[in-house]
């Protein structure tokens, strides 16, 4: 096994388990070894203060650590909110009447053809309110996990 640190331009691997505020909090998201999570180091794929929490880690090290609201995905923002015309849903000219479930993730697309996940967060006659903050926003997150591999860049397929 190589022993090289973390740092930018390295290709990382890494198995976590994600809780809300701390290592009793309610469980986010698990990422086991047999699905890592891997990014390259400095190029804006992860959240900049997680790329610090790990920098210098080697394969094989542990970690733990917290990323407050600011350092994670910021506070909800009202403005995500949107109200988009039931209108949006049709599917081959019928309207798609499983996609209005409040909790529904609902895949959209931008008007530059990017595309965003939003929540439907509530039901209007005409419409639907469509909630596109990171499903992260407004949490404390706790992180606890391993460093599977660090590399000069990802596995070829």
């Amino acid at each position: 096994m190589n022993n090289t640190p973390i740092a930018p331009g390295k290709y990382v691997e890494i198995s976590y388990i994600l809780r809300e505020n701390d290592a009793e909090g309610e469980e986010l998201e698990i990422c086991p070894a047999d699905e890592s999570f891997g990014f390259m180091m400095g190029e804006g794929q992860v959240l900049p203060a997680f790329e610090q929490a790990l920098n210098g880690l080697r394969a094989g090290d542990s970690f733990e650590f917290k990323l407050a609201v600011e350092d994670a995905y910021g506070e909800e923002d009202e403005e995500a909110y949107v109200e988009v015309p039931k209108s949006a849903f049709l599917v081959d000219g019928e309207l798609d009447e499983s996609v209005f479930d409040i909790g529904e993730v609902v895949p959209m697309q931008t008007e530059d053809g990017d595309e965003v996940i939003g929540v439907v967060a509530e039901l209007r006659l005409n419409s639907v309110v469509v909630d596109f903050n990171h499903p992260f926003a407004g949490l404390n997150l706790h992180f606890t996990g391993e460093v599977l591999r660090v590399s000069d860049a990802p596995p070829a397929n």
